[in-house]
């Protein structure tokens, strides 16, 4: 793991509020969270790197997340497996941001939430996801799950804490993402 300097997260309660507020100004539903099931996510104090990913950007994972991540990426290579990070921590910030780009190229809203977490409820915010893809197949689609490495993740992933969030009919009713996986739901965050 590399040392750099971690993105900014929420300083405080009200930064995160207004960050919220701008997003129900945008058209996010009150109750989404109520609606899909899914709680405010809380941004880590602290952030460890775990390397570059397809796009040469560093990327971050909370310290244990951290951990558990290199020791699966590890044993994946051993296998012959290469998981590819395409994305890992995420602040509220950010992905208000994803949203703004996202309504700026004429998406409405409720496409966007469809396949984006609200800002505020992305499980990318506990820095204890990461977004996967592997050579061969392009980032972010439901053709992953024909890929080596969906099959190695679906058959070890979980004995180094990491599990699929969002399979298909999920509850939270987010689009099937084969590529998303977070550690230790037993935490409750995920």
């Amino acid at each position: 793991m590399s040392a750099g300097v971690p993105p900014r997260r929420c300083r405080n309660a009200a930064e995160r509020h207004a960050l919220l507020e701008r997003a129900f100004a945008l058209g996010v539903p009150r109750d989404y969270g109520q609606v899909r099931r899914l709680r405010l996510q809380r941004e880590p104090s602290r952030l460890v790197s775990i390397g570059a990913d397809i796009h040469e950007r560093e990327q971050w994972l909370q310290p244990r997340a951290a951990r558990a991540f290199a020791r699966m990426r590890e044993a994946a290579v051993r296998d012959g497996t290469e998981l590819q990070i395409v994305s890992a921590f995420r602040s509220v910030e950010y992905q208000l941001g994803i949203v703004e780009r996202k309504l700026a190229r004429g998406q409405p809203m409720e496409e966007i939430l469809r396949v984006s977490a609200a800002p505020g409820y992305s499980e990318h915010h506990t820095a204890r996801c990461v977004d996967f893809t592997t050579p061969g197949f392009a980032e972010l689609e439901e053709e992953f799950e024909h890929s080596s490495a969906f099959a190695w993740l679906t058959r070890h992933a979980a004995g180094f804490g990491f599990a699929l969030s969002y399979p298909r009919g999920n509850a939270h009713g987010i689009a099937y993402e084969p590529w998303h996986w977070c550690w230790n739901v037993r935490l409750g965050a995920c």
